[in-house]
């Protein structure tokens, strides 16, 4: 994968259309990058890797198999979820199709006692920290903040404020080091909250302070329209030498060399050597969220090109060709993606509808004259709806 300096890029033309249009074509030929960490090729070939192979190089089938397994389910889960959306059952969806390797092997790399802070889409890591995928879903559907204790699964609450996360984790971790503890923590982001100053105020203390944190960056090029080339002119993972920490690049898209790298990242946190910076390099196969139309700013062709990448389907392929599983493994898999399915369907449809008052709820201690005057507005609007139906 070939590392193209955003200094020197010219403005491309799209397919059809001048340059400097909305929508853009992007070289995505990167895979044959000397920077990047890779362990299992597209075609599901296994790749030694001198410095991360100890980290995998035990691995049995049934753990492969394991892998495989989360995946499937999460990307099944994932897809029910926007289907949802789009019945009306969720206000919004923030879908990871295509990230699922760097949410599985991440996740299935910490342990038990180690604390994950993610942001809103981190679905995998949810199921391998063994949230409930429902409780989810209620968040989506505005009937709960998150529905689960976070100290339960050491799994914290879903945060949409871009990039705050990371700031939470540095924290927790300078305690975690205050404490002793034999443990450490990670932190979610995408490319798009790389930009904000809580990122890079929580590098700064990570690295002051050595905390045992590892940021993991899943850089799915594109922060909602906004393509990664238009926010830095270096790598991300570069960006973690100027902080005196190492980054990494790892292939986003192989869920062997996300679990590699992780696991080698939280040992050195767990063994004193502070903050590691892992950039997944993955692609965002759907919308940002399903209020977002990427037709409008990329191309099919971008989108196919990384669907020959498909993290499940290159497993699949080192499962087929090693026989490691047989037809019988798939089907009863897909009955169990199935079964996941109706069992989403049905926990959703048995919600409640969530209050539509409750916006007007806390958002002044001592309440307001224009909170009022707003409820009441809100409150005329709704009883329209029933006039209309009595009609």
């Amino acid at each position: 994968m070939t590392v193209e300096s955003t200094a020197a890029r010219k403005p491309r033309r799209s397919a059809g259309g001048k340059a400097g249009t909305k929508r853009t074509t992007r070289n995505t030929a990167q895979d044959t990058d000397p920077e990047l960490v890779q362990l299992l090729t597209p075609e599901g070939e296994r790749v030694k890797n001198a410095e991360y192979e100890r980290y995998v190089d035990g691995i049995t089938p049934d753990e492969l198999r394991g892998l495989y397994r989360d995946m499937v389910l999460t990307r099944r889960f994932d897809a029910e979820a926007t289907a949802l959306q789009r019945q009306g059952e969720l206000g919004l969806w923030a879908s990871l199709l295509g990230q699922e390797a760097a949410q599985i092997g991440s996740g299935r790399a910490t342990r038990e006692d180690d604390y994950v802070f993610p942001t809103y889409r981190e679905h995998g890591v949810a199921w391998c920290r063994g949230v409930d995928p429902t409780n989810l879903l209620g968040m989506f559907r505005g009937v709960n903040n998150g529905g689960w204790d976070p100290n339960g699964n050491n799994f914290h609450l879903y945060t949409i404020v871009i990039g705050s996360q990371t700031l939470h984790a540095t924290g927790y971790a300078m305690g975690v080091a205050k404490d002793g503890a034999d443990s450490a923590v990670i932190a979610y982001f995408g490319d798009g909250a790389s930009s904000q100053g809580d990122v890079a105020e929580s590098f700064t203390f990570s690295a002051v302070y050595n905390a045992p944190v590892v940021f993991f960056c899943q850089n799915n090029q594109w922060a909602i329209s906004e393509p990664t080339e238009k926010q830095t002119r270096v790598p991300l993972y570069q960006r973690a030498r100027g902080y005196g920490f190492p980054g990494v690049r790892v292939d986003g898209n192989d869920v062997l060399a996300c679990l590699a790298v992780t696991k080698w990242a939280l040992e050195r946190a767990r063994s004193g050597e502070g903050p590691t910076l892992v950039e997944a390099y993955t692609y965002r196969m759907g919308a940002h969220t399903t209020s977002d139309d990427p037709t409008r700013y990329r191309h099919d062709d971008e989108r196919a090109a990384w669907e020959a990448k498909d993290p499940i389907l290159r497993l699949r392929r080192h499962l087929e060709a090693a026989n490691h599983a047989d037809e019988g493994f798939f089907a009863e898999l897909e009955a169990e993606s199935e079964a996941l399915g109706r069992r989403v369907r049905e926990a959703v449809r048995a919600m409640p509808d969530p209050d539509r008052f409750a916006i007007f709820e806390n958002v002044y201690a001592d309440g307001h004259a224009l909170v009022d005057e707003e409820r009441a507005q809100f409150a005329a609007y709704q009883a329209s709806f029933a006039d209309v139906e009595g009609v």
